[in-house]
């Protein structure tokens, strides 16, 4: 963000929002007088994940863009209504492009959604389309196992081959970033064309109890599907709020301003399961609930039953039963044995409403697509006669599979075991896996793999056949958000202002595989895909039990060891925002935090680098000492090397080892921050 000083007129807009809006208070009327300017402190960068929004709300053009100064003009730009492909709030945004390439991404006014504020991620986090290295035809392994372009009649037969002879024993992962539509026809094909239930969206850290959770809490509920639901609204109108496995500044930023908000407008009250308290909480005035990872469950069944709590926790068992309350849950509650049951029974003994939030856009909308192992369109038990009966009457079909499907990790370790044939994978990151190893072992071992993909990946590389795909800005579609609520949206860019053939939607691409499989998928089109989720609607006859996992023994750790504890930050490596340098500039700090009580034992103090160790690695942040519990190690997932799973084979919840940062050579094999 660029500020030129002879065009300020000194309104505040920009400093009012940064303190009230955001909480960050960086950005400040300097001096006094005739020489009062906007700026940051000496030294002092403008820290903030909402940033461009100054840019966005000033009203002569002293703040700009970066990476959109002087290239372009807005009578140049034709703008077009989006909706943000990253988070899972559904922000709706303005796509102004030219030429058939993105310019900007704007903010677009939406009172009952993000209101009229973008993330950085959101506004800045357009241009990893635009790469070099996009792909932009198919590519099918020639006999000296080389893969070099093909046409789509020659990649399209070769894959259909493949997969035909795999048929009943191919996994299918589509990852979390799918439209509706497209995650939809992945769950067609995968029990139409290839005969299987192992289909799973979730590429990250999964369990079966959150299956079930899924299955009972989430799928059919929400704004547009049964009319009821937690909206932005009514958790900004909630007394009190509990946050479990969910940061929401880091994970879904227009959920933290409306938390922010509602602490300033109403003094809401909000309460972080979490292992330290994070900026985000702290800017929404919330309070710490210290818990060591896996140790959530107990946490819920105290404040399920009101005892053995401190006076943090009898606040927030109190608060929780008032009108209106709500419980957040993230994706990363899945990872502790035990704690989705209990946020379900917590929740029935306080009477506050649950709500699952998870990170990436496509997964809220996946569930409903039936993209899980367990669940037919529209929350349909997979192993149900009746629902079978009712999805393939109206698929067309004589019958659907009836065994249980694999689920993402499963799905892998039969890939890597030979158990499967063939993998069909769109959009998946290996290093977002809960085991980033044996997912490359996964794709090495297995007979037949294809891949829908924008960019070469892990994927792509070990590849038999890839398919080029649409990026959202280039497809219509629709998103469905964390409430519930259908943001659809129509391709911003169109084939008559592109310098180059713009590449199918993933739905396309499956209906011209299954073409060649002499199958009949029947959804060329966008319109023939909401059709048929519209005949399907949601399940009759109500939703699932409730799941019922216990909780597992906590891993004690020994001298020298911690509990490993992390998540992923809004601005990380993630391939979502490559291409925006300036953007990767505004990532925070990436730090390791320990308690003062185990920094002392452990021999480091603060801003000293700690060296984390893992099964297969190390990694090295440098530290900063934290209000914490004791004999846990936090850190960021994603925000060096190849990720910490990726680089140390260690997961949150598991046990590491900690220590002094020893002076290696430049060629070390250990990952620094």
């Amino acid at each position: 963000m660029l500020l030129d000083r002879e065009r300020c007129v000194l309104c505040a807009r920009c400093t009012r929002f940064s303190n009230q809006v955001a909480g960050d208070p960086m950005i400040e009327l300097l001096e006094r007088g005739a020489l009062q300017q906007v700026g940051t402190g000496q030294g002092d960068p403008f820290e903030s994940y909402f940033s461009g929004n100054t840019i966005q709300i000033c009203p002569v053009g002293a703040l700009t863009s970066a990476a959109y100064r002087f290239r372009s003009r807005p009578f140049d730009l034709v703008s077009s209504p989006s909706v943000c492909e990253h988070c899972a709030g559904g922000c709706a945004t303005r796509t102004d492009h030219r030429r058939g390439k993105v310019m900007r991404r704007l903010a677009a006014n939406d009172p009952e959604v993000n209101e009229e504020w973008l993330c950085d991620k959101g506004r800045f986090g357009f241009r990893y389309a635009q790469q070099r290295d996009r792909l932009t035809t198919p590519l099918v392994r020639n006999a000296d196992g080389v893969l070099e372009p093909a046409s789509w009649p020659e990649a399209l037969e070769t894959a259909a081959r493949g997969l035909a002879a795999a048929r009943g024993s191919t996994g299918v992962l589509t990852g979390g970033r799918l439209t509706v539509e497209d995650a939809y026809a992945y769950s067609k094909f995968a029990r139409v064309a290839l005969d299987t239930n192992d289909i799973d969206f979730r590429a990250r850290v999964h369990s079966s109890e959150e299956a079930g959770f899924l299955a009972a809490r989430v799928a059919g509920r929400g704004r547009d599907l049964d009319g009821g639901g937690v909206t932005y609204t009514s958790l900004e109108k909630a007394p009190a709020v509990l946050l479990v496995g969910f940061e929401s500044e880091e994970e879904a930023p227009g959920v933290f301003l409306r938390l922010r908000k509602a602490n300033r407008k109403h003094g809401q009250r909000s309460f972080a399961l979490a292992s330290h308290a994070t900026r985000g909480l702290t800017k929404a005035g919330g309070t710490l609930l210290p818990a060591a990872p896996g140790t959530e469950t107990e946490w819920l069944d105290a404040l399920a039953g009101g005892v053995g709590l401190d006076a943090e926790g009898t606040s927030a068992a109190e608060a929780l039963r008032g009108p209106g309350s709500v419980i957040v849950v993230g994706e990363r509650l899945a990872g502790v044995p035990g704690a989705l049951s209990a946020v379900v029974r917590t929740a029935a003994a306080t009477g506050a409403t649950l709500v699952w939030i998870p990170r990436r856009a496509g997964e809220r909308g996946a569930v409903e697509a039936g993209a899980l192992p367990s669940l037919l369109p529209g929350g349909r038990p997979a192993t149900d006669p009746r629902a079978r009966e009712e999805v393939a009457s109206l698929w067309g079909v004589a019958a659907l599979p009836a065994r249980y499907g694999r689920d993402t990790g499963q799905i892998v370790e039969a890939a890597a075991t030979g158990e499967l044939g063939a993998l069909l994978v769109a959009g998946v990151e290996t290093v977002d896996l809960p085991d980033p190893a044996r997912a490359l072992e996964a794709l090495d071992r297995v007979g037949f793999l294809v891949s829908l993909e924008l960019r070469p990946s892990d994927v792509t590389r070990r590849a038999d056949v890839v398919f080029p795909v649409a990026a959202v800005a280039e497809k219509s579609g629709t998103f469905l958000n964390w409430e519930g609520r259908a943001r659809m949206f129509e391709a911003a860019l169109k084939p008559e202002q592109m310098t180059r053939t713009l590449a199918p939607s993933d739905a396309r691409v499956l209906h011209m595989l299954a073409d060649a499989l002499d199958v009949h998928l029947a959804l060329p089109d966008l319109r023939a895909a909401r059709r048929e989720l519209d005949r399907l609607g949601g399940r009759q006859g109500g939703f699932a039990d409730d799941p019922r996992e216990p909780s597992r023994p906590l891993p004690r750790p020994g001298d020298g060891e911690a509990v490993l504890a992390g998540h992923r930050m809004l601005l990380d490596l993630g391939r979502l925002q490559e291409g925006d340098e300036a953007l990767a500039g505004t990532r925070h700090a990436a730090v390791a935090r320990l308690s003062a009580a185990t920094a002392a034992e452990t021999g480091v103090k603060d801003g000293d680098l700690l060296a984390v160790t893992g099964p297969t690695g190390t990694v090295v942040f440098p530290l900063a000492v934290t209000v914490m519990p004791d004999r846990v190690v936090w850190v960021p997932l994603n925000s060096a090397g190849r990720g910490v799973p990726a680089d140390t084979g260690a997961e949150p919840g598991g046990l590491v080892r900690i220590g002094p940062a020893a002076v290696l050579p430049a060629d070390s094999p250990e990952v620094r921050a």
